[in-house]
């Protein structure tokens, strides 16, 4: 998570905002670079057992009692929805593209796991009386999920 700025920098954010002329900026790529990108990033293999690791993940916010998660069913108001799944293993392959692998493995769906679904699940009056994150559920549904 990005902290805040501090206040001089956030003056400086101010001004930059307010000025009537616009900075000039030096593209770096092209549309059709970061096109090629997403294409190559779309390539990165996923198995069959890490979209099922990614929809066990996405369905214990939803269900996590049918995952032995029973202390979360009330914690959660609401689960991710199918659209989580589909930015978790967009987010993994970009994340196993980086790491320079054309295939996804669970430690990819770990590392981008707490962006993607932080807030994609809805938290309990009972959760946030308990000071409970998004986080920690987040933390106990990945300790709780097999790892294939």
């Amino acid at each position: 998570m990005l902290n805040y700025p501090k206040k001089e920098e956030e003056r400086l954010i101010i001004r930059q905002n307010l000025l009537k002329e616009k900075p000039k900026v030096q593209a770096i790529l092209s549309p059709k670079d970061i096109i090629e990108a997403r294409d190559i990033v779309r390539q990165v293999y996923i198995d069959e057992k890490i979209e099922k690791y990614i929809v066990d993940i996405v369905f214990a916010t939803r269900f996590p009692q049918d995952y032995g998660l029973d202390s979360l069913k009330d914690m959660i108001s609401f689960g991710a929805s199918p659209r989580a799944s589909i930015n978790l293993a967009l987010a993994a392959r970009a994340y196993a593209f980086i790491k320079r692998r054309g295939y996804v493995i669970p430690e990819d769906i770990r590392a981008v796991c707490y962006d993607v679904l932080r807030h994609r699940i809805g938290l309990s009056y009972e959760a946030e009386a308990n000071n409970m994150t998004t986080e920690e559920i987040i933390t106990e549904i990945l300790n709780a999920i097999e790892v294939p």
